[in-house]
């Protein structure tokens, strides 16, 4: 009996440290593929047409949490700096009562950005679906991708995997306090956006206005 629960044990943790190595392994792999396409300084950042913005949480009083706020205004600083010519904002809009694309759209307008230049994809419900509906959908061919470092290289994995000509630039202004749980979900993430390419996904919907 002792012996059989010491095989367990030893299974179960050659299981655990297998596990490890995929997780940490996919991750170096997206990173060093898409090492060379993130900016961090906006003086190197090659100009494109179009500025795209993930979404993430929103406030009930419709507020950009901090995360979401620094990604909308790094994007305005690329605008205003001339590296970009206009705006796609791209999140989660499944239901009536939370609209990450809605407070996207008015936190830009009220910082002075013309709706004309601003175009609204309601049905970006993940990175994937964000990223094939850009380029698929909305025909974004040339873009520079604004959000977190620690989300760029599955983001950028993802554009280059869908053969869109996508750099991305880091957002972080700031320590957040969700951040190592983000990086944590983050390595699980890799593996659905792994398996997403793999299989060729369709995003959630194909439509291409959805409100």
């Amino acid at each position: 009996m002792l012996k059989r629960l010491k095989k367990i044990i030893l299974f179960f943790v050659i299981g655990l440290v297998l596990i490890i190595f995929l997780v940490l392994g996919v991750e170096a792999i997206f990173k060093r593929e898409t090492a060379d396409l993130i900016y961090r300084e906006t003086s190197t950042l090659p100009e494109a047409n179009t500025v795209i913005i993930l979404g993430a949480s929103v406030h009930a009083d419709g507020k950009l949490s901090p995360i979401l706020k620094d990604r909308v205004d790094t994007a305005i600083r690329l605008f205003e700096a001339g590296k970009v010519k206009n705006f796609l904002v791209t999140g989660d809009h499944r239901s009536d009562d939370y609209n990450e694309v809605a407070a996207m759209v008015n936190y830009l307008e009220k910082k002075g950005i013309a709706d004309s230049l601003i175009t609204a994809d309601h049905a970006g419900l993940d990175t994937y679906d964000s990223m094939y509906r850009a380029g698929k959908l909305f025909g974004v061919d040339n873009a520079v991708v604004v959000t977190q470092a620690f989300h760029l290289p599955r983001t950028l994995y993802i554009a280059s995997k869908l053969n869109l000509d996508y750099t991305g630039f880091t957002a972080d202004q700031r320590a957040y306090t969700t951040e190592y749980r983000l990086k944590q979900r983050e390595k699980l993430a890799n593996f659905k956006a792994l398996w997403e390419v793999l299989l060729k996904k369709k995003p959630t919907t194909l439509k291409l206005r959805v409100h």
